[in-house]
């Protein structure tokens, strides 16, 4: 059984993620109803039908891209898969905001692609030829599918290494081709894992509130942005939050079944599945596959990456301004101070895990994990409520007994961005530092209290040092996430108070996405990192 103080650490834990969600569902009933007919009619219907649209086709991208690439570097050999099958991985270090800014320049009717097209065939206007716009639901499909066919690619590439190969193996050796494999074997046995990857874009979709607005498409979270910062209606702005939350929690739901099943299908695998030998390509076939996997890495990462790389050659003096340093110094205390409290309540969570099995432990710990699902947009809505009610009541006690004015501690201040991000990327800490726990056996924590040792001094001696690489990659991947999160920190932040993420967001909504290109420089480049440790982890599967 779990200690109590760990018991109750887990609980207040669950509590820090539950109250903007209880926040978000009082304000919505206590609102009143006066602009709900506005709502419904004419905003709902339009932003529903955009967001499951978005979903729909940017999961069917992403789906097509991330399955047939990992099934290539997985199945098959071809010119450059071992490099491809690294980088692959490299767009997730982008910001769907980053690339929406990309794309847009990449595009535009001054871009290298329409300048190309004028001087190919002596066009002398834009009304002498078609091209794709790519501020629409198109252009939006486009650039969220570039960069979040990752989280596919990596779910079924692990898939398909684990026991897709396997299998493949002893269909072929009974006649089936390598198409009737892939399409009857290896895709039925990835089915959880794709799932589980659909449902990650599908939240990610939903979180993005940079690249729709920039691209014109008029989400859920775009609306629920537009109603309460634009039209100042926060009551509405809740109710939409509302319904946001019911989409959340369905993809919450498919995913955990998912992987409910995806547990058990893996259960039946065999040891031996990383030494199959892979299907050589040749002739056109080949470089056919290098083509198909280096597409993605272009679209996702290199074009973006260009784009902004070469804006930012042309504003080297940025790196020394204090409008950059400033921004830079907030984001590293943000990002900093979530990082350590996001560890510390995931630390605690696992702690009490590995110590305990109560059901109020194990509720505690999956109510925490439903942060992460929870759009920026909506959590900003529930962490802004109670902690401006809580520095209201404080100003309006020391006024009456004290004479003084507090103002806002917490909601005017970073403290609020700190909040919804240490929320939201809890999930993301507790992760890593349970796998951590996982490989260190429990026989440590008997062995020690069997020399003497009490469970506090099992845990400062023993397993602490052991779980240090764990700690410090989770607090690597919630700073760096926290770095680039821009739905709750644009809602959220304080009047003059700019991280990099918003500086790039003002500049590129001022249409100057060249004087963006610095700050935007710092988060790929500070993206790179948890890539890189993604791609190492998985050297030694391919």
């Amino acid at each position: 059984m779990a200690h109590p103080f760990l018991a109750a650490a887990a609980i207040f834990a669950s509590v820090v993620v539950a109250m903007p969600i209880i926040a978000i569902a009082w304000l919505a009933l206590s609102g009143g109803s006066g602009d709900w007919p506005h709502l419904v009619s004419n905003v709902l219907p339009r932003a529903t039908t955009r967001t499951l649209l978005l979903i729909l086709f940017t999961g069917l991208a992403t789906s097509i891209t991330g399955i047939a690439t990992a099934w290539l570097v997985v199945s098959c050999e071809f010119p450059l898969r071992k490099i491809l099958s690294s980088a692959l991985v490299l767009p997730l270090a982008i910001p769907t905001y980053l690339a929406a800014y990309a794309f847009g320049e990449m595009f535009t009717f001054t871009g290298p692609l329409q300048t190309a097209v004028r001087a190919l065939f002596g066009f002398q206007s834009s009304r002498d030829y078609w091209f794709p716009d790519v501020r629409s639901l198109g252009g939006a499909v486009l650039v969220l599918s570039s960069v979040l066919y990752p989280y596919i690619y990596l779910a079924c590439r692990s898939m398909f290494l684990m026991q897709g190969r396997a299998a493949a193996d002893v269909a072929r050796t009974l006649g089936a081709g390598p198409l009737t494999v892939f399409a009857r074997i290896q895709i039925p046995m990835a089915r959880p894992a794709i799932m589980v990857g659909v449902t990650l874009v599908a939240m990610e979709t939903l979180n993005d509130i940079g690249a729709v607005e920039f691209l014109g498409v008029q989400t859920l979270t775009f609306s629920i942005f537009d109603t309460w910062l634009n039209r100042g209606n926060l009551a509405g702005a809740a109710q939409l939050a509302c319904i946001m939350l019911v989409f959340v929690a369905c993809l919450m739901l498919i995913e955990r079944a998912a992987r409910r099943r995806q547990r058990f299908s893996s259960q039946k695998t065999t040891s031996a599945v990383h030494d199959t030998v892979r299907m050589p390509l040749a002739g056109w076939k080949k470089w056919s596959a290098t083509a198909l996997c280096t597409l993605p890495v272009i679209f996702g990462f290199a074009i973006p990456l260009m784009i902004m790389g070469h804006f930012a050659l042309k504003r080297l003096d940025q790196f020394a301004s204090a409008r950059l340093l400033k921004a830079l110094a907030n984001s590293i205390l943000v990002s900093g101070s979530t990082a350590m409290i996001a560890v510390l309540l995931a630390f605690l969570l696992a702690y009490a895990a590995r110590t305990g099995s109560s059901r109020l432990v194990k509720a505690a710990g999956r109510l925490a994990s439903f942060g992460y699902g929870v759009p920026g947009t909506v959590l900003a809505i529930g962490v802004l409520f109670p902690l401006a009610g809580l520095d209201n009541g404080v100003d309006a006690f020391l006024r009456a007994h004290v004479g003084i004015s507090t103002g806002l501690l917490l909601s005017g201040t970073g403290f609020a961005i700190i909040y919804a991000c240490s929320v939201r990327f809890l999930t993301m800490a507790e992760g890593t530092i349970e796998a951590g726990f996982q490989k260190l056996s429990p026989n440590l924590d008997m062995a020690s209290r069997t020399l003497g040792r009490t469970s506090g001094q099992t845990l400062r001696v023993v397993l602490l040092p052991m779980m240090r690489p764990a700690a410090l990659t989770a607090a690597l991947l919630v700073f760096i996430e926290t770095m680039k999160e821009l739905s709750a920190t644009i809602m959220l932040r304080p009047f003059n108070f700019n991280t990099l993420a918003t500086l790039v967001y003002e500049d590129a909504s001022r249409a100057k996405v060249e004087d963006a290109s610095v700050a935007a420089m710092i988060i790929i480049l500070a993206g790179i990192i948890p890539v890189i440790l993604v791609s190492r982890s998985l050297d030694g599967k391919t």
